[in-house]
């Protein structure tokens, strides 16, 4: 009865113990819960509080840095506002350039088509020129006349051109110092170099080449026949055979090695225009100096002339000087102690005059 009673009770003792617990316990949670929540309240209250300011802060931070960013955008703009208002006037004016250079340019084609079309008749004229043997000795003769006006020699003092027609003629003689002359041919074989040039096959280019080079060479010969070197009628031992075309001059030179050689041999000087040039400054520069080294010499004989007439003047002029010194010594003399021995006798003449007009003004008192 006792153990039941014992065992009873210390099952009603751990009941109410536990309940205890859990109330104290349970107590213990609801403090904490509130704790908590009074935690929670001022955290929240805190975090409120420092957002407000964190958020203040940024805005006021993001209204500054977008106030820098505006009035730097606002610079950047202004900078390349600038920039595409200089490039949109650089552009402008690179646009007027080029609408300038393209109307001259347009101006420059239209004169180039202008000098092609004359080009195109100049062309067809010279064909014509080449075609004719006479046109081709007429064309030469007008380039040599070029050449030489452009040197400035004259007709008749430095050259002479012949007007009578005939094969032992040279087309032109020049006049160099000593009373030498050196004669020129101008009539030139061009018909075969023509045709070489309009040939349009290899077999009929090279047949005209080597009867171009042919005539040339036939033409050198049938000069060196000519009467055109006379040492007895003063001429020199060269004469000259002008070629009217540098290109020509080069093709000859280019496609026949020995040719220059041929011709010297025979005392046949081949020239184009510009060692005619050459050729004809020097015979102008030799005129010259040899006018000028004549000139010299009559100059000395004058003034030898001069210097003989002059021995001759000093000569006169100190005799001169000399009868100038004698006439000078002699009126000196009669000037001088001559002239005193003639007043003196005056003077006593002149005072017996004045006393005998006295004495007779006396007896007339």
């Amino acid at each position: 009865m006792s153990i039941g009673l014992g065992i009873f009770l210390f099952i009603i003792g751990f009941a109410m113990g536990g309940a205890a617990i859990w109330f104290m316990r349970q107590k213990e949670m609801d403090a904490m819960q509130t704790n908590a929540d009074q935690m929670k309240n001022a955290f929240g209250n805190l975090s409120k509080e420092a957002l407000g300011e964190v958020q203040s802060t940024f805005m006021e931070l993001a209204k500054n840095q977008l106030d820098t960013h505006l009035k730097t955008s606002d610079e950047q703009l202004d900078g390349k506002k600038k920039l595409i208002d200089s490039s949109l006037k650089e552009m402008k004016t690179q646009l007027e350039n080029l609408n300038k250079r393209t109307g001259e340019l347009k101006g420059q084609m239209e004169q180039s088509q202008s000098g092609m079309s004359e080009l195109a008749d100049t062309t067809s004229q010279l064909r014509q020129i080449l075609s004719s043997s006479q046109a081709r000795g007429q064309w030469g003769e007008r380039m040599v006349e070029d050449i030489l006006s452009f040197i400035g020699l004259a007709e008749g003092i430095n050259y002479a051109k012949q007007t009578q027609s005939g094969s032992d003629r040279p087309d032109f003689t020049f006049f160099l110092p000593d009373d030498k002359i050196i004669n020129m041919d101008v009539k030139f074989p061009l018909a075969h170099y023509e045709k070489y040039l309009a040939s349009e096959s290899d077999m009929e280019k090279d047949q005209e080449k080597k009867a171009f080079l042919k005539d040339v060479r036939n033409r050198v010969k049938e000069v060196a026949k000519r009467s055109y070197i006379n040492p007895e009628g003063g001429t020199v031992d060269y004469v000259l055979l002008f070629i009217p075309n540098e290109s020509i001059y080069a093709f000859l030179n280019q496609e026949d090695l020995d040719l220059i050689d041929f011709s010297l041999e025979r005392k046949i000087l081949m020239c184009s225009p510009i060692t005619l040039y050459a050729i004809l400054s020097l015979i102008r520069q030799a005129v010259s100096n040899f006018a000028m080294e004549k000139k010299a010499g009559e100059m000395q004989v004058e003034v030898g002339k001069f210097q003989e007439q002059w021995i001759k003047f000093v000569e006169k002029l100190e005799s001169l000087g000399k009868t100038i010194g004698t006439a000078t010594s002699h009126f000196e003399s009669l000037t001088g102690p001559r002239m005193r021995a003639l007043e003196k006798p005056m003077e006593k003449i002149n005072d017996l005059q004045l006393g005998q007009d006295d004495e007779t003004k006396v007896i007339d008192k």
